[in-house]
């Protein structure tokens, strides 16, 4: 298969044109965040019957062109694990595909033990996919053929496997699982973290003391503006143990920071003053003056030991059903879904199929034994 680089109006014009009548179209996203700051598309791909579309959104923006087809009651969407895409989609070219049919949604509900598109096909269709380039630098200019033919791998093969994946759901009953799961991803949008203070992604931060959380945050915050600065990921910068150990030691100046492990001579020299200055300001702060660890809600509470044990026989009966039907057991049904049926205690199918998280296809398989329970 040739593949076809998008990357001024001209080749748009091309693109639309090749998908104009296509009933089925398969995408995939390449974005830049394990090394950029921002985690932005870089790439799109598209393989409509024979041929391989690589779009470099970075050069042009494609959405008009896509939108007819992507937004088509019509044209059914491959994907292969597509929630981020999608979201992706959603942000950074406003794009909200309407059918959709995820290969990896679909190996799950058949029972794959292995969900990576690699894996799926070199057991179903003998194809080798090398993961040389999974975690490429997709921002950097020019791209070089073996990487173009790298990002048109995960469209060229899907049109096979999604056949295959569909044959087999028909036979095993289980098609309209995994229609539901998709309308179900249709409605993916972006979600951004907002207002979420820094200290709670960073691990094992909630019990510690006042002025350390805040000198933390403080850490965090400068080394997000320097990988903002430098288009870096933060973590390349310097990861969450290096901030760990500045704050635990304290260096008092730049050589004793360079020696802090994980973190670089050459960031200590270009920017470590200035870290260290913001640390020191903020030490000076009095207590009333901090900001500790946000106590908001402090996550699951363990449930009253009726409810505990109620769940406990629901996932016995999950477990079961899971093993019969040869799907993993969170595929079947989550635990948090489980403990939330024990805590409502629904009474009918109506009224289990209402709850938050419970799909159709899953009420059908397990409502009898779950009703009987509870």
């Amino acid at each position: 298969m040739t593949i076809r680089l998008i990357s001024d109006s001209g080749d748009l014009r091309e693109l639309g044109e090749a998908l104009t009548g296509e009933s089925r179209l398969a995408v995939d996203l390449e974005a830049a965040g394990f090394h950029r700051y921002s985690d932005r598309v870089c790439l799109l791909q598209v393989t409509c019957g024979e041929q391989n579309f690589i779009v470099d959104t970075l050069a042009v923006d494609p959405s008009d062109v896509l939108r007819g087809p992507l937004e088509s009651p019509t044209v059914t969407v491959l994907l292969h694990g597509g929630d981020y895409d999608l979201r992706l989609l959603d942000r950074d070219l406003d794009l909200h595909p309407v059918k959709l049919f995820d290969t990896q949604t679909a190996a799950a509900l058949l029972g794959e033990p292995s969900l990576g598109l690699a894996a799926l096909l070199e057991k179903h269709l003998d194809v080798h996919v090398s993961k040389k380039y999974q975690r490429a630098d997709w921002a950097k200019r020019p791209l070089p053929d073996e990487m173009l033919d790298y990002a048109a791998s995960d469209t060229r093969h899907l049109h096979r496997l999604a056949d295959l994946l569909a044959e087999r759901l028909d036979a095993s009953g289980r098609t309209s699982w995994a229609e539901e799961e998709s309308v179900l991803m249709e409605a993916l949008r972006w979600n951004s973290d907002g207002d979420v203070d820094p200290v709670t992604k960073i691990k094992g931060v909630r019990n510690f003391e006042l002025r350390d959380v805040a000198l933390l945050r403080e850490a965090w915050l400068w080394r997000d503006e320097v990988a903002r600065a430098r288009d870096r990921a933060p973590f390349r910068v310097a990861g969450d143990p290096a901030l760990l150990e500045v704050v635990r030691e304290r260096p008092r100046d730049v050589s004793a920071l360079a020696r802090v492990h994980g973190f670089s001579p050459q960031l200590a020299e270009r920017s470590g003053a200035e870290l260290l200055d913001r640390l020191e300001q903020t030490d000076r702060l009095d207590d009333s003056e901090l900001v500790g660890y946000p106590r908001g809600p402090s996550g699951p509470r363990r449930p009253p030991p009726a409810v505990e044990e109620i769940a406990n026989r629901l996932k016995v009966i999950r477990n079961e059903a899971a093993e019969a039907l040869g799907i993993a057991r969170g595929v079947l049904m989550s635990n948090t879904v489980i403990l939330e049926i024990a805590h409502i205690h629904p009474r009918s199918v109506e009224e289990l199929t209402r709850i938050a998280g419970v799909r159709r296809w899953q009420s059908e398989t397990l409502a009898d034994r779950f009703l009987a329970v509870l």
